[in-house]
Formats: C-alpha cells, structure tokens, sequence
C-alpha cells in the first residue's frame, strides 16, 4: 500500500512542471499594447475594424483570427514590420 502511494505520489511531482508549462505556453503568444496599437494601424488601412483575437508567432509573426474587413471575414498574417504577408478568405 506504501508502496503505491510513494509512486502516486512520485508521479504527482514529475507531472507538475508539465501542467504549469502549459499554463506558460498561453503567455508566450500574447500581444502587447504598443505591438497591438501598430497591428491596428496595419489593419486599419486594409480596411479592416475589428478582429476575434491576435497571437504572435515565430520569428515576430502575428495572427490575426477573424478581421472584420470590408473584403468579409479573413485572417491576416503581419511580418514583424506590419507589413501583410498573407490574407485567407474563407
């Protein structure tokens, strides 16, 4: 009986970096404020005025879900200068 609650327990503590890595990995894609404020900008002139939600990716890549253009409904990818690198219609 000892026995398994001594690897229960063994299990529980190896296990408890990995679930807060993952509480980690939400933080790593957020935007901040200034970058957002640029993002905007950027949309704005494609005419676009609102979006779902914005990630940054690898190599200073930003997501944005769900634009609200005048184009409908895309998704955009902006280069770490703003600039449009990709827009998906669906």
């Amino acid at each position: 009986m000892m026995r398994v609650i001594g690897v229960a327990l063994v299990l529980a503590i190896g296990a408890a970096p990995f679930a807060f890595a993952a509480d980690d990995d939400d933080n790593d894609d957020k935007v901040p404020a200034a970058e957002v404020t640029k993002i905007e900008e950027s949309l704005s002139t494609l005419g676009c005025s609102g979006y779902e939600s914005i990630k940054k990716e690898e190599q200073g890549v930003y997501e944005i879900d769900d634009a609200k253009c005048k184009m409908g409904t895309v998704d955009i990818k902006l280069d770490k200068d703003y600039t449009v690198i990709l827009i998906s219609r669906y």
